[in-house]
């Protein structure tokens, strides 16, 4: 039955049934531009080459990780997981060490397009590889519960997120705008509202918040990097910002005090109006997943909700 199945599969995806019946597991395919890959059918020894999103959502998945780039490990419940669940380190996030890779004997490598892409002759040589590209966060979630065996608790997590989701967006008042900005050490980043949103901002969208005419677009863009006197367009009747000075975050606090003394800061409506708060870096820069979909929800009732 089972080798039926797989030819079957095979000729839906265009593949050779030979293919197919020498796969031990099953074929897994995401990208109808890529070849699909035979993965084991409960993956026991998953390297994660990106230590953010990929990585926070398999941990809440409850994915057994073997080992990641701990170089690029930056958010705090992020490493606290690793190191309980004794994650070993591969070194560096765009030059993962192929060494200890062959040393762990991984059954399943998982990567992003952009960073591996030029890596994947080689990992394939060590293991199966599914590289994915920039999705939707909760595509994504889906995606790595299908390949790691875990619909139900991806299932799970979600309908509890999209449950929040709508009473939240309920309560949002319609006529209220909200900006958000990232201040940088020499640049400010705003994450804009619109069909590629960056994760929490399109958390943001689905509770029902929305933006100032700046900061919304129709198109591809992503986001805009306004100077001291662009700032201005950020009007919104609240407004959220998150400090980033680097990975290191010993020198935020200095970074913010900095900037809200600025003059041009000091007129933006919301800042006059005492309505200006400061929310955390770690699900606003560093997003992995549903727990920190359910952190931007936090920030919007302590916030942005009446």
């Amino acid at each position: 039955m089972k080798a039926m199945l797989q030819v079957l599969v095979a000729l839906v995806l265009g593949i050779s049934p030979a293919m197919a019946q020498s796969c031990d597991g099953r074929l897994f395919s995401h990208d109808a531009l890529a070849a699909p890959v035979c993965v084991p059918e409960d993956p026991q020894r998953i390297v994660v080459l990106d230590p953010q999103l990929s990585l926070g959502m398999l941990f809440e998945l409850e994915a057994p990780v073997l080992a990641t780039p701990q170089t690029g490990v930056q958010d705090g419940w992020i490493r606290r997981m690793a190191d309980a669940g004794g994650v070993l380190d591969i070194g560096h996030p765009l030059q993962p060490s192929l060494e200890r890779l062959v040393a762990l004997k991984p059954d399943l490598i998982i990567g992003d397009t952009a960073m591996h892409g030029g890596l994947q002759p080689a990992l394939e040589r060590i293991a199966p590889v599914v590289l994915i590209a920039p999705v939707n966060w909760q595509e994504q979630f889906r995606l790595l519960a299908d390949l790691t065996n875990r619909r139900d608790r991806a299932g799970a997590l979600l309908s509890d997120y999209q449950e929040r989701v709508q009473a939240i967006r309920a309560r949002v008042p319609p006529d209220q705008t909200v900006s958000v900005v990232r201040i940088g050490p020499d640049r400010f980043q705003v994450y804009l509202d619109g069909p590629g949103a960056y994760a929490p901002y399109a958390v943001l969208a689905e509770a029902g918040v929305k933006r100032s005419a700046y900061e919304t677009t129709g198109g591809d863009e992503v986001l805009k990097r306004p100077g001291w006197e662009e700032i201005a367009a950020l009007d919104g009747d609240v407004l959220l910002y998150v400090v980033v000075s680097g990975y290191d975050p010993a020198p935020d606090d200095a970074l913010a005090d900095a900037t809200l003394a600025n003059p041009f800061w000091q007129m933006l409506p919301a800042v006059a109006a005492g309505r200006a708060w400061r929310v955390g870096r770690g699900p606003w820069m560093g997003f992995h997943g549903v727990s920190s979909a359910m952190d931007v929800l936090d920030d919007i009732e302590r916030f942005i909700l009446p």
